[in-house]
C-alpha cells in the first residue's frame, strides 16, 4: 500500500511538471488570505488614492476575513511604490493601489528599474476622478470659448498649476497645448494642496485639475470651472460642460485608481480578489463615499480589460511625450 501511493504520488506530480500546474499555487487560492494583505499607496495620506485605498480596504478586510493594511509609500510619482510591489512575492499578500500616473510613468521616466506592463497583474479599477479646467474666480474668462481665445491671443502669458511633474494633471495640460497650438507656463508643486492654494491666491491662473482635489472650492465658489475632460458631464458638476461639448472633441484624460499585483500571482488569487472588488465597489454606500471625496465608481473592468486599458493609454501617452518632448530623469 505505501509502495502505491508513493507510486500515484509520483505520477501525479510528474503530470503536473509535465502540464505547467502549481499544485502549490491552486492549494493557496483555495485558501487565500490565511494571513493580512498589504496594500501600497504611492501617494501621501488623504489624496485621492488614498482615499480608494482605504475605502477599498476595509470593504475586502471585511470580505476576505483578513486585516488589508495601507502602506503609504510616496515618492517619484508613485514609482517608489510601484517598484517595492514588482518586486513582492506574487502570492497576492502585498498589492498596489495604482492610478492613472502608473501608465503616464512608463514612458516619463528614462530609468524605471520595473516595466510597468509586464510586472504586474492587474486586476481591476475601482474608482475614475474626471479632470476639470479650473481658473481663478477673477480670471477674465467665464466660457471655454473666452478662455481658448485669451490662450491663443497671448501665448506664454498664463501659467498653470499642477500637483508635479508626470502626473494626469500635468499630462493634460499637456495635451491641451498640443491639440489647441497653445503655449501655457507650466508651474510644478509638491502636491495638489499647495498648487490649489497658489491658484486661490492668484499667482497661477488655472489648473487642469482632478475633480476630488478642487470639488470644495468649487462648490464654495472659489474656483470657476471651465470644461470637464470626460466623454459626459460629471454627475457631481452637472451645469459644467464637457471639452467635447464647448469645441474640443476627444480630450478625455480622466485619473483612474486600481489593485495591481506582482506578475505571477496565482489566477485563483486574482480571480479572487476581482470578484470581492466587484462587491464592494458595487455598493451604495462605496459610491455615496466617492462621490464625496469627487469620484465614481468603476465596476466591470475584468483583469483582461484593465491590462488592455493600460496598455492603450501606454500607446497613446508614449506618442504625447515624444511630439512634447517631456521626460523625467
Amino acid at each position: 500500500m505505501k509502495f502505491r501511493l508513493s507510486f500515484l504520488g509520483a505520477a501525479v506530480f510528474g503530470w503536473t511538471a509535465l502540464f505547467g500546474f502549481a499544485p502549490a499555487a491552486q492549494a493557496q487560492g483555495d485558501v487565500y488570505p490565511s494571513q493580512p494583505i498589504r496594500m501600497v499607496v504611492g501617494f501621501p495620506a488623504g489624496g485621492p488614492t488614498d482615499v480608494s485605498a482605504r475605502l477599498i480596504a476595509d470593504a475586502l478586510s471585511k470580505s476576505l476575513g483578513q486585516p488589508v493594511v495601507v502602506d503609504n509609500k510616496p515618492g517619484a510619482n508613485a514609482t517608489i511604490a510601484a517598484e517595492q510591489v514588482a518586486r513582492a512575492k506574487p502570492d497576492g499578500y502585498t498589492i498596489l493601489m495604482a492610478a492613472g500616473n502608473h501608465s503616464i510613468n512608463a514612458v516619463l521616466y528614462k530609468n524605471l528599474k520595473f516595466d510597468s506592463e509586464k510586472a504586474f497583474a492587474f486586476i481591476t479599477p475601482v474608482s475614475v476622478a474626471p479632470t476639470v479646467l479650473v481658473v481663478n474666480p477673477k480670471f477674465a474668462a467665464r466660457t471655454y470659448a473666452e478662455f481658448l481665445a485669451l490662450m491663443k491671443t497671448s501665448p506664454g502669458k498664463f501659467s498653470y498649476a499642477s500637483a508635479g511633474s508626470g502626473g494626469t494633471p500635468h499630462l493634460s495640460a499637456e495635451m491641451f497645448k498640443l491639440r489647441t497650438g497653445t503655449s501655457i507656463v507650466h508651474i510644478p508643486y509638491r502636491g495638489a494642496a499647495p498648487a490649489v492654494t497658489d491658484l486661490l491666491g492668484g499667482q497661477v491662473e488655472m489648473m487642469f485639475a482632478t475633480l476630488g482635489s478642487v470639488l470644495p472650492q468649487i462648490r464654495a465658489g472659489q474656483l470657476r470651472p471651465i470644461a470637464v475632460a470626460a466623454p459626459v458631464r460629471s454627475a457631481l458638476l452637472p451645469d459644467v460642460p464637457t471639452f467635447a461639448e464647448s469645441g474640443l472633441k476627444d480630450f478625455r484624460l480622466d485619473s483612474w485608481y486600481g489593485i495591481v499585483a506582482p506578475a505571477g500571482t496565482p489566477r485563483p488569487v486574482v480571480d479572487r480578489l476581482y470578484a470581492e472588488l466587484q462587491k464592494a465597489v458595487a455598493t451604495p454606500a462605496y459610491r455615496e463615499r466617492l462621490q464625496q471625496a469627487g469620484m465614481e465608481p468603476v465596476i466591470g473592468t475584468t483583469p483582461v480589460k484593465f491590462t488592455e486599458q493600460v496598455g492603450n493609454e501606454i500607446a497613446s501617452f508614449s506618442e504625447l511625450v515624444r511630439i512634447s518632448k517631456l521626460s523625467i530623469d
